[in-house]
């Protein structure tokens, strides 16, 4: 589950993409996705609708989201 704003960011990079991109394919403004990296090692507060659509598109592009303790990303193995 994507809960932080680095998390987001670090996910974005490995991603390869851009928040206007990102922002445009998630069906948000710009302003949330800056807003949301902003938060940092924060817990996001953006609405529930809002993070499972930039995850959505972040996972579709082989982004994994891991929170074994700490939150993190990493590109998805493929077989």
């Amino acid at each position: 589950m994507l809960t932080t704003g680095n998390q987001l960011r670090a996910a974005r990079a490995l991603a390869d993409m851009d928040q206007g991109t990102l922002a445009k394919r998630a069906g948000v403004n710009i302003n949330t996705i800056s807003a949301m990296e902003k938060r940092g090692a924060q817990g996001l507060t953006s609405g529930l609708d809002k993070i499972r659509s930039v995850m959505s598109v972040l996972e579709a592009e082989g982004i994994e989201f891991l929170n074994h303790g700490s939150p993190g990303v990493r590109l998805r193995t493929t077989p």
